[in-house]
């Protein structure tokens, strides 16, 4: 009986109040009670609740009293709110059948808000929007009804406004859900066909798959199998999200709940997949499943060498949670031991980092962030390398190719010149523009992903007092003129510092770092020389000054060369010294290339 069920999403750039008002939904329909109410029920780690951005997907069944007197499942499958996370924002899609747009009533349209839009749309969901945030000072709910009017077409007196932090409007939310939004459709005695929108890794159940029913039906006793793994299980449970795992006995087609397998790692169960019977298998998966692929890719390392076994543990850890998460062991001259690791986008670096400091309580360095580039070699192969120091030799290499996004920038006007002066400092190749709004320019350029993913969102919003936002995803890969730019201090290559840049900008970046540097590094008894390296030359060089010993403070008289003698003695010592002399580079020195960008 699916025609009381409704599966739906709320959608909306990230602060926009999209958790806030998914406490409020759970309150009016008595899924939780006050007792138990805290802000952001659906976001259960510190880190989302910080950072104010969803980064796990969750899923809540509310059951609501209609004012036609039939009461209604309504599914509420809250998203990620970040860019990095785009493709586990689609499969949550998929599951829905409608979605709620909010949209800030100060902040207006936003690039993320056109960016999930847009995907709400591709997977052909009705859209019901909303303007929150009125009880704010600086509200404008008319303009923004306006701008929602002009990009969905949809009255603006027509457009619902509530505030979710002070409850009002709220209960209208839930009559338009039951109203607006279509049933699921599906068909309970075809083979069974579930999405997995979503997992978690429990201790004792294994892991837990996030799912919606599409066809046929779900019970404990069946063998099951994702359709892409192949990896077989029995489930140890079905059950529903109230919002705590509440085991029941079937899931049927239309319905959203989950399944613990009691598999081992989440590659085995991945996001996108299609659930099957092993029995009685489905012919055909449903469609849009692809494997997360890492974009970013930078050196973890602990600071103290003992330490290194706690990291592998905590990696391993992490990704029993997190199948988009790679790494392999690395080991670096400058820093011993440690792993590479790919990740979705800086924002999916910034969460692992801060999850490895924090819940397992580790002091680790990250080296600057780098990209995987293709390598064509003499011979006809094609390399795929994620860190400078794999990058052969010059003449073995015939062509570099790096990757390139599309992004989307959505900026007021008066920021116009700042943000294409960043744009063109960042190699940006400019395709279009458009003005959804009279005050609202979306600039669209074409950049190399290596020119990103240092500070670029910071300057960004730097340049525009906050108010320009961003949305981005790959294109392809193209061949451009790459060197490998090396950083050599006292003679020997730091591999953790080198980097790959475009020839023209090589000999800009190496002097920015060089001069970086020669503040870091320590002084030391002897000079230490720093050198930029790249295209077969040095390219710019510093010396760190050597702290002299006043060794003639005990000649107060006599002859001259008796001084001279003790000065000679003192320059031999110093030249052995830096022989055998080791020069420790401090952790300042490998964030130092990060803030290249912001000189």
């Amino acid at each position: 009986m699916t025609d009381r069920i409704r599966n739906f999403c709320i959608v909306a750039h990230i602060d926009h109040g999209k958790s806030t008002l998914a406490d409020r939904l759970l309150q009016l329909t008595g899924t939780i009670s006050d007792r138990e109410m805290v802000d952001q029920v659906l976001d259960s780690m510190d880190l989302e609740r910080e950072k104010g951005v969803t980064i796990k997907a969750s899923a809540v069944r509310m059951m609501y009293s209609a004012q036609d007197g039939h009461t209604y499942e309504l599914n509420l499958i809250d998203t990620p709110g970040h860019v990095d996370f785009g493709y586990e924002v689609s499969r949550a899609l998929e599951a829905c059948e409608g979605a709620i747009l909010v949209v800030d009533a100060s902040q207006g349209v936003e690039a993320q808000t056109l960016a999930n839009l847009y995907l709400a749309l591709d997977a052909d969901l009705e859209i019901l929007p909303v303007i929150n945030k009125i009880d704010l000072s600086s509200a404008r709910p008319d303009e923004v009804a306006e701008e929602i009017q002009s990009l969905l077409g949809i009255p603006a007196e027509q457009i619902l406004r509530i505030s979710a932090k002070e409850g009002l409007h709220v209960d209208a939310i839930l009559e338009a859900v039951v109203e607006k939004f279509p049933p699921p459709e599906g068909d309970v005695e075809e083979p069974m066909r579930a999405l997995i929108f979503d997992s978690h890794y429990d201790s004792y159940k294994g892991v837990v798959a996030y799912i919606r029913v599409v066809d046929g039906r779900i019970t404990v006793d069946e063998v099951m199998l994702p359709m892409a793994s192949k990896a077989q299980f029995k489930p140890v449970e079905v059950g529903v999200f109230i919002p705590q795992l509440e085991p029941v006995g079937e899931l049927t087609a239309g319905e959203v709940g989950y399944v613990a397998t009691g598999l081992k790692t989440v590659r085995e169960c991945r996001v996108g997949d299609t659930l099957t019977s092993a029995t009685k298998s489905a012919l055909k998966a449903l469609p849009g499943y692809q494997k997360a692929k890492p974009m970013v890719f930078a050196g973890i390392y602990p600071v103290e060498g003992e330490d290194y076994s706690n990291l592998k543990d905590a990696l391993e850890k992490l990704q029993l949670n997190d199948a988009s998460l790679v790494y392999q062991f690395e080991t670096s001259q400058a820093l011993n031991f440690g792993f590479r690791c790919g990740f979705l986008g800086m924002f999916h670096m910034e969460i692992i980092q801060e999850r490895l400091e924090r819940e397992y309580d580790l002091d680790i360095i990250v080296t600057s962030p780098s990209v995987e580039y293709e390598v064509v070699i003499r011979s006809g192969d094609i390399l795929r390398i994620a860190s400078p120091a794999e990058l052969p030799e010059e003449g073995e290499v015939t062509e570099i190719r790096e990757p390139w996004m599309r992004i989307e920038i959505f900026t007021p006007t008066e920021y116009y010149g700042t943000v294409m002066d960043l744009a063109k400092k960042r190699r940006g190749v400019f395709i279009e523009q458009d003005y959804p709004t009279s005050n609202r320019v979306q600039l669209i350029y074409e950049i190399p992903l290596s020119e990103m993913i240092v500070d670029f969102f910071d300057q960004l919003k730097s340049r525009t007092r906050g108010y320009a936002s961003l949305d981005y995803h790959f294109i392809e890969y193209r061949p451009d003129d790459l060197v490998k730019l090396e950083i050599l201090v006292n003679n020997e290559p730091v591999d953790a510092l080198a980097m790959i840049v475009h020839r023209d900008n090589a000999h800009h970046k190496g002097q920015a770092l060089i001069s970086k540097l020669k503040d870091l590094i320590p002084r030391q008894l002897f000079t230490v020389p720093i050198q930029a390296y790249a295209s077969g030359r040095v390219i710019s060089r510093a010396n760190v000054k050597a702290l002299r010993k006043d060794v003639l403070a005990k000649c107060y008289g006599g002859d001259v060369t008796r001084k001279r003698k003790l000065l000679e003695k003192q320059k031999r010592g110093k030249k052995r010294m830096k022989m055998v002399g080791n020069v420790e580079i401090p952790q300042e020195a490998f964030f130092a290339v990060l803030r290249l960008e912001g000189d």
